[in-house]
């Protein structure tokens, strides 16, 4: 049980890493003609989509066990 909620610390990530937006709101370096503000962004969209994901997979219960 306790190892399942571990998992569940992972789903803080993407929320910390766009908390602060200082630290990002900047146009330098640009990727694909996106100023670094907007492919941080869009970057930490698919990034949360995957914690989610491998969240959902680990912290599954398991009906073997």
């Amino acid at each position: 049980m306790k190892q399942r909620r571990a998992w569940y610390w992972l789903l803080l990530l993407p929320f910390i890493a766009t908390l602060f937006p200082p630290l990002y709101a900047r146009t330098d370096p640009v990727v694909a003609g996106f100023p670094f503000f907007y492919w941080y962004q869009l970057l930490w969209v698919v990034l949360a989509a995957l914690v989610v994901g491998c969240v959902m997979v680990f912290a599954k219960e398991r009906d073997d066990v």
